[in-house]
This record gives structure tokens, sequence and C-alpha cells, in this order.
């Protein structure tokens, strides 16, 4: 069974439209539909925004139901020049870069008591996803790389400049580590797939609602073709 999380109603609600056999289970706050998804068994719900509410989602969803990977499917704001408004990152790994323990000698990012400096995404997953993206969305570019994660909407180049400088990111936005956190301890695979709605940084404010919808239209097409792929 395939575990499917995205953070905003926009970002699941075509999914749910596209799945049969539907029942719905509620837990923690959250909606948990469970079906069919282009043949393969899945589970789609939505997080909310933020760390938090994704952590706790991927937690509830891996302990509520058998499933084999989770898949956190949405939009993030791009980090380098060439990843343009539209193209697709898949990640390679993901850091939460809120986290700041260095007064303790720790890295920027690097969460205290875990072997690894940040949370490496399931190669298999990713190829899935490159191949179905390339068949699905011809039209726009594929990237593979680290996201990084944290609880702000980044909107100023100052903080972008911030992010690029110390992580060496993809794309920012607001859940997937979260979620790449949970799958980690629990020891099931992952994959973040973000579909880019504006470059995080002075225009943001003004480009996320122009191409919200075009971005979330790409990420469920790739996604339903993944699901096709991995049934």
């Amino acid at each position: 069974m395939l575990g499917i999380i995205g953070a905003m109603d926009a970002e699941v609600a075509k999914l749910k439209e596209l799945m049969t056999e539907v029942d719905v289970v509620r837990a923690a706050s959250m909606e948990f539909y469970r079906g069919m998804l282009n043949g393969a068994k899945a589970v789609v719900v939505r997080a909310g925004i933020g760390k938090v509410n994704a952590a706790c989602c991927t937690q509830v969803m891996i302990d509520r139901f058998p499933v084999s990977c989770v898949i956190n499917t949405g939009i993030a704001g791009s980090l380098r020049a060439e990843i343009d408004i539209g193209d697709i990152v898949l990640s390679t790994d993901a850091v939460e870069h809120d986290m700041d323990v260095a007064i303790f000698g720790y890295g920027p990012g690097q969460v205290p008591g875990l072997k690894v400096d940040a949370f490496p995404a399931d190669e298999a997953l990713r190829r899935a996803a490159k191949e179905s993206c390339a068949k699905v969305n011809p039209d726009i570019r594929v990237y593979e790389g680290r996201i990084v994660t944290g609880d702000q909407f980044i909107s100023s180049k100052e903080k972008k400049e911030w992010l690029i400088r110390t992580f060496d990111g993809c794309c920012t936005e607001m859940e997937g580590a979260a979620i790449a956190h949970a799958a980690y301890l629990n020891e099931v695979p992952f994959l973040i797939v973000r579909a880019i709605s504006d470059k995080a940084d002075d225009s943001a404010e003004m480009d996320y609602p122009t191409f919200e919808a075009k971005a979330i239209e790409h990420s469920v097409r790739l996604i339903v073709e993944m699901a096709g792929r991995l049934s």
C-alpha cells in the first residue's frame, strides 16, 4: 500500500477524486482516504501545514495502515536559478533548516542523537517518479536534490541566500523533512515530490497564488502515473 501525504486540501483533492473503492478512516483530526489509485492500493491524507502536523500524520499513517512507502507531494519554493516555476524536484535527501543546536557542536540542521545529518530518500522510488514525470509531464524539467524544510514560508532574498549557502538545497517548503524524519525512524522508504510554485524570494508572495494550481496539476499527474508503476 502506498502512503501519500499532502499538506493542503488543494494538493490531495484531485487524488481523492481519482480514487475508487474508498473508505475514510479518521484519526488525529485527519481523514485518511483508503482505496485504489490507478491500480494500486493507496491511502491519501491531508496532513496540514508545518512540521508537527506532517510528522504526526506520518506516524499515524504508519501505525494504522500497512504502507510499504510514504510519498509526500506538494509545492515548494525554488532555491536555484535553473529550477523554474512549474518544474519538479525529487528528493535525494531532506534536512530541517530550522533545527539549530550548533552550541553543542552539531552542524546546521543536524538532529541530535541520530546517525545521519540529513534523511536519505529511497532511490527506487525516485527512479519511478522520474520515469513517471517524463511520461506525463514531458514539457517540464525534473531535478533531483536536497529538500530543506522549516516552519517558515520563505519570501526574502536574504533568507533564501542563507539556505543556499548553508544547505545547498534545491527547494524549500514546510513539511518534507518532518515526514522524512518520521519515515526514517520507522525504517519506511520515502520520497518527497515538489512542484515549484515560486522562487522563494521577494516575489514569492506574488508568484505563489498565480502558479499554485499549475504546480499541483504536475504533481498529481506524476503521482497517479507513479502509483500505476508501483502497483
